[in-house]
Formats: structure tokens, C-alpha cells, sequence
């Protein structure tokens, strides 16, 4: 069985690519044969770049027509753990575009869900939770159990700290927020509580038909000039 070299080693490799998601693609016939070509592609991208870069790595879809994916990086946490050597491009793309489209606060939320590990277990999933932001609540500000407990008490308007009257002096706020985590599968994720609202999931990516214009790879003889 061979064993896959480290990126490093590789002679014709290019810098870290750049993109929300970057991949080292490798000629998997030059492979086999012994020679290692291959470069960091940034994603997203279009179909013109792939193709001028499947050129520079020898795929010319005749002699040689296969990849595989030997590194792969994303500025998004949490985003590469679900990559392997044998990702798609169009799918990788997809995501890639999809993950651009997010703001600032979105993203929090989206890396906030992929920590808590739940809803999460493929490159499908990711590319729909980008769809399914709204079924999650952040509140700012908050770090710890402590300061959700405080929070859901004395400020949220849910209780009346002067119906509580010196009762509140005693309350536990740490273990009133962790029940609340608890309950509500919720992380503390960049200063910030991230919660699951109990909104149903929309699914409409089903992990086969990539919308046409997040498609990046061409047919084997769209490689000629």
C-alpha cells in the first residue's frame, strides 16, 4: 500500500491557496507512476481556472483524467474535518460559494454549530446548514453558565428580580445557566451563547444534484483547446 507523501515534498507545489477553502489536488496517474504533480487550488473558483489548472498539473482528460485531494485547508472552523481525498470539486465549490454569502454574524453562528457537533456529518450538511441560520439564536456577551443564568433571570425579562426580592441574593445563576445549556443544547463559542431555536430544518441540497452554476469541472475533452 503506498503512502501519501507529505505536501511539502511535492516539487511543483504552489503556496497555500487563499480561498474559504483551499485543496492540494494531485495527478493520481503521475502518482502511480511515481511522480508528484500537483498545486493548492482556492475555492470557490470557475471553470475556466480549473481548467487552466488541471493543464498546469498534466490533466488533460486523455492521458490523464483522475485527482485526488492529498491537503486541504478553509478559514472556516471546523469546515475541513469533513473533506477527504476524495471530495468533489463542484460539491467543495458549492460550499465554498455558499459560505462567502454568509455575514459576519452568520458565520459565528455557523462555526458556533459545527463546535457543537450535532447537526453536522458531511460536506451535505454543511452546505444546508448555511441555509438553516435562522433556526439558531445568538445572545452577545455571554461567556459562562454564570453570566447565561444571570442573563435569563435578570435580564430577559422572564422572571422579576423585585417579585424575588431578596431571594435573588441567593439564586445559583451558574447551575440555572447550565441546566439552560443542557436544555437547550446550546455552546459558548467567541464570547457569544449559541442556541438551537427548535425550528425544523430545510434540506434542500440532497448531496447529489450541485445547482449548475457552482459547478466547476469540465468533461474530458473540454480540455482541448
Amino acid at each position: 500500500m503506498q503512502t501519501l507523501p507529505n505536501v511539502s515534498s511535492y516539487p511543483e507545489s504552489t503556496a497555500v491557496g487563499s480561498g474559504t477553502i483551499s485543496v492540494f489536488v494531485t495527478n493520481l496517474g503521475k502518482y502511480n507512476e511515481g511522480e508528484l504533480v500537483g498545486e493548492w487550488l482556492a475555492l470557490p473558483t470557475t471553470p475556466e481556472q480549473v481548467k487552466q489548472y488541471f493543464q498546469r498539473i498534466g490533466i488533460d482528460g486523455i492521458n490523464y483524467d483522475e485527482y485526488f485531494l492529498t491537503d486541504y485547508e478553509s478559514t472556516v472552523y471546523g469546515v475541513s474535518n469533513y473533506i477527504s481525498e476524495h471530495s468533489n470539486l463542484d460539491e467543495l465549490n458549492f460550499l465554498a460559494c455558499k459560505l462567502n454569502e454568509l455575514s459576519h454574524d452568520e458565520m459565528e453562528i455557523y462555526e458556533a454549530v459545527i463546535d457543537v457537533g450535532d447537526y453536522v456529518n458531511s460536506i451535505t450538511d454543511l452546505i444546508n446548514l448555511s441555509d438553516n441560520l435562522d433556526c439558531f439564536q445568538s445572545l452577545s456577551n455571554i461567556s459562562d453558565e454564570y453570566d447565561l443564568g444571570f442573563y435569563w433571570i435578570a435580564e430577559s425579562g422572564c422572571y422579576s428580580l423585585k417579585e424575588l426580592g431578596n431571594l435573588s441574593n441567593y439564586f445559583d445563576y451558574e447551575r440555572y445557566g447550565h441546566d439552560i445549556t443542557l436544555e437547550q443544547n446550546g455552546t459558548f463559542y467567541s464570547g457569544n451563547y449559541i442556541y438551537y431555536t427548535g425550528e425544523s430544518f430545510s434540506s434542500d441540497y440532497d448531496g447529489k444534484s450541485i445547482p449548475e452554476e457552482y459547478c466547476v469541472l469540465t468533461e474530458p475533452n473540454d480540455f482541448d483547446d
